[in-house]
């Protein structure tokens, strides 16, 4: 881990920010499929923290490559680069008063621009780009910014329905301290038309919360004859984070 600098500011104090359930989506979505196998079958039990879980492990800073931010170079043959539409995301990490999180390892994995996966299961009749690996990573700076390289990409057929097809999205894994500390979420494209139809969305019952999910185009940002810019903040719960589901009251 780097060294983080000292401050005088004192720590915060006050109530807990209480977890607001209905926020999220059920765990049981019949509409989606999966859901139905993968959803608890009985209330959730609390445990306390481990040390494990507190104090690490953790991941170090110096193990990012140069090329870990840039999907469209990090797999490619030299003098080569990846096939799509050539875009930059960035944004911030934030936490639940809007104060910048340094220091967090934030992964990122997709679809190529044919909406196919680098991965052994994937068996979308879409071709695999031989220059395209679909994942990277990068870290939060000092401001909480953060940003990468990549195509845009493609929408893909999923057998949940007859005919479902899961939006164009990137995925993205966000570290805190410790690798037992990790969100997971997906983010979506200003304008898709598959949006309204995506099952997995279709389970988030405020139309807020679906469009904390959606990066609009950032035109400031885009560079001229290069690649266009989407805006994706990452906020999360903060210091006082409630980490079980069943623990209202906080950590």
């Amino acid at each position: 881990m780097m060294d983080e600098p000292l401050s005088n500011a004192a720590p915060e104090t006050g109530p807990f920010f209480q977890r607001d359930r209905l926020w999220h989506p059920p765990a049981l979505t019949p509409h989606y499929k999966t859901s139905v196998l993968r959803s608890p079958q009985r209330p959730p039990v609390s445990f306390s923290d481990t040390l494990s879980e507190m104090t690490g492990p953790v991941f170090g800073h110096n193990l990012i490559g140069e090329l870990d931010n840039d999907l469209i170079l990090n797999y490619a043959r030299p003098g080569e680069s990846a096939i799509g539409p050539r875009i930059i995301v960035h944004g911030r990490v934030l936490d639940e008063r809007a104060r910048p999180v340094p220091g967090v390892l934030i992964e990122f994995w997709q679809a190529n621009a044919g909406g196919r996966y680098r991965h052994k299961k994937d068996g979308y009749l879409a071709p695999l780009d031989p220059n395209f690996g679909g994942c990277g990573r990068t870290i939060s700076a000092p401001d909480g910014s953060y940003s990468f390289r990549t195509i845009k990409p493609g929408a893909y057929p999923w057998p949940n329905g007859v005919n479902d097809w899961r939006p164009a999205h990137i995925h993205f894994s966000i570290f805190g301290s410790g690798f037992a500390q990790r969100l997971i979420t997906q983010m979506y494209f200003e304008g898709d038309p598959l949006i309204p139809l995506d099952p997995i969305l279709g389970g988030i019952a405020d139309p807020r919360a679906i469009e904390q999910l959606i990066a609009p185009l950032d035109m400031t940002t885009t560079i001229p004859m290069d690649a266009t810019a989407y805006k994706f903040d990452i906020v999360l719960r903060g210091r006082r984070s409630t980490l079980f589901e069943n623990r209202l009251e906080g950590n």
